[in-house]
């Protein structure tokens, strides 16, 4: 088993949003959480990838307990995460913002093979290469952060919400160059609230509700969307 968590929690302060959580990701496996907003699935990726404590529990990354490790070494380890927002420097260029994705040391031998990587993926990085990050699209800026994330040459790559807030045209392009990721066998996990997109990469989902796994599929075709939507959002009328 690459990646597993068992009974984590986590939150801010007093108040704990993860609570006993437990799941699990083999090598090579590409796992979806969806849920409602605010029920824990960011905090469970910060958490995670060592950006906010945890309180109680444990993260283990290839047999080694990580929980409450430095954020850099769990990025050293291959475990990294792309956050939610496009936390990019918006005043560097496309290519400079890259570099920096490159700055660990599993990857700076590679740095070269990593570029062509990222700009076969999402060509429009290519041709603006030169351009700041703040002048780029929503959606470019999205390709850019995954792009950053590849630099690091991860093992385990944590995807928050990508399509949030995307175009369907920009969407399916994104869901079609995670798919490819995917592809070459980066084990990965994905949050998004679009089960569609996690349906057609992932190979398990699972249901985040009130900061504990309230649904886990293994056989994602026969996961219903507009079921999984009525479970967490209500019937429509």
């Amino acid at each position: 088993m690459l990646f597993q968590v068992e009974g984590l929690v986590s939150g801010y302060g007093k108040i704990d949003v993860v609570r006993s959580l437990s799941l699990h990701v083999d090598e090579g496996e590409h796992v979806g959480l969806f849920g409602p907003n605010g029920h824990g699935k960011t905090t469970l990726l910060r958490t995670v990838s060592g950006l906010i404590p945890a309180k109680a529990g444990k993260v283990i990354f290839r047999g080694e307990d990580i929980s409450n490790l430095d954020a850099r070494l769990i990025v050293e380890r291959g475990l990294i995460h792309v956050p939610q927002g496009n936390q990019l420097f918006p005043q560097m260029t496309v290519q400079e913002n890259l570099t920096l994705g490159a700055y660990v040391r599993r990857s700076d031998s590679q740095k070269a093979r990593n570029f062509d990587r990222v700009f076969s993926l999402f060509p429009r990085l290519k041709e603006r290469r030169s351009q700041q990050a703040r002048t780029l699209s929503g959606g470019e800026r999205q390709m850019l952060s995954i792009g950053v994330g590849l630099m690091g040459m991860p093992e385990l790559l944590l995807l928050d919400e990508p399509s949030v807030g995307l175009a369907p045209l920009i969407k399916e392009e994104l869901a079609r160059a995670i798919a490819e990721i995917a592809s070459t066998g980066v084990s990965m996990i994905v949050v998004d609230q679009d089960v569609e997109l996690l349906l057609g990469i992932c190979d398990r989902l699972y249901l985040i509700e009130k900061g504990a796994v309230s649904l886990e599929t293994a056989d994602v075709s026969q996961v219903d969307q507009a079921e999984i939507l009525e479970m967490y959002f209500g019937k429509v009328s």
